[in-house]
């Protein structure tokens, strides 16, 4: 079982307030991890190779059970690879929305990109375990361990006392008017079971319950008028946003799609949550930081045109009409994301790397001491 250990709690002394190192946040464990989650990219032939080896060496190496989706184990190039069929035949499989698993995992370990890593989140709506994530996808943000050496950087972690990012989630609550009902909430999962996200509550409105590593985006979807939708923050109107939408974002989503709509960058220790205007049709509308813990909701405009529609990090998109309501606030279960070195570099190196923030061709030094005002003259 994993353990987070401070080493370094906020106190007082006299006047002065000492706030806690975000570098004593280690992760030591109490009793050697058993149970693996293996997340993989899928559709990537280029990553059966380095699942393979992973398997092996959990399997093989350390006796551990390693857990796989289903439609991994079942990848077409997987079944016929005769070498591979020992390690998958002691592999544990489970399929998203039937099979509940988030009482059995000690660690994740993602092989592919940040997709990975936001796909994790989301099978673990509660507590979630430590996450290893390995840089073998397109943009690698959030994964900063190399897999040439994965063996080496697994046994390290086993070991205990690696740096870790606490990355906060939001607890996002979609409530449906009673005569909205939209289809795809309403609708079940193939074996009839509704999902377990969605509660019917005694007024007859429908409520759809998710915790989102990176962001809410709210929009006009394929409506040619603009996104109308009223921002309230803890009960109290603060504006209405008129453009093509809103992102409500976490600082690990910060550097995400809030990034590319023009709002600033927050270190993932950050407790605070991001409001980002998407090409508001007002000059002044610019992206504000609110504290964690506040609760906003985001309801269509009575004036609104057209509906809106909404998404959390990408997936489950629907519709949202009048008398729908989208609450936001931060959750109580973050994503404990395992640092390659440490939560400072690892932020740092992942903007150069994969953002290139900063990065320009240097300017030459002069060639003497003379002051460059006087040299142009």
């Amino acid at each position: 079982m994993p353990v987070l250990c401070p080493q370094d709690k906020p106190h007082a002394e006299g006047n002065v307030w000492h706030i806690q190192d975000p570098a004593s946040q280690r992760l030591t464990w109490s009793k050697p991890p058993l149970n693996v989650l293996i997340i993989r990219k899928i559709r990537d032939e280029t990553l059966l190779e380095p699942f393979k080896e992973l398997c092996r060496f959990l399997v093989e190496e350390k006796h551990l059970m390693v857990y796989v989706e289903k439609k991994v184990v079942d990848d077409g190039s997987l079944m016929t690879d005769d070498s591979f069929s020992a390690i998958r035949n002691q592999l544990c499989t489970f399929r998203e929305g039937y099979d509940d698993i988030s009482d059995r995992i000690d660690l994740i370990i993602c092989l592919g990109g940040d997709g990975t890593l936001l796909y994790a989140s989301s099978l673990f709506q509660g507590s979630v375990p430590p996450v290893m994530a390995f840089h073998l996808g397109s943009l690698g943000f959030l994964t900063p361990f190399k897999f040439e050496s994965f063996k080496t950087e697994v046994d390290k972690v086993f070991e205990g006392n690696a740096a870790i990012i606490l990355r906060s989630r939001l607890r996002v609550k979609v409530v449906k008017g009673m005569f909205q009902r939209n289809e795809q909430l309403f609708s079940t999962q193939g074996n009839g079971i509704a999902p377990h996200n969605h509660i019917n509550n005694e007024a007859g409105k429908i409520t759809l319950q998710l915790q989102v590593l990176n962001e809410v985006v709210v929009d006009r979807g394929p409506s040619s008028y603009l996104s109308n939708v009223d921002l309230y923050l803890d009960g109290r109107l603060i504006t209405s946003v008129l453009g093509d939408g809103v992102i409500v974002s976490t600082p690990t989503g910060s550097t995400a799609y809030a990034a590319a709509a023009g709002a600033s960058m927050i270190h993932p220790n950050v407790p605070a949550i991001m409001v980002t205007p998407i090409c508001p049709h007002s000059l002044s509308f610019r992206p504000i930081v609110v504290p964690a813990g506040v609760e906003l909701m985001i309801t269509l405009s009575p004036d609104a045109r057209n509906t809106a529609w909404v998404s959390f990090d990408g997936r489950k998109r629907q519709e949202i009409q009048h008398g729908d309501s989208i609450k936001i606030t931060t959750s109580c279960f973050p994503v404990p994301s395992i640092c390659c070195h440490d939560l400072v570099y690892d932020w740092f190196d992942s903007l150069a790397q994969c953002l290139h923030w900063n990065i320009r061709k240097k300017q030459t030094r002069l060639t003497d001491a003379s002051d460059s005002s006087e040299t142009e003259n």
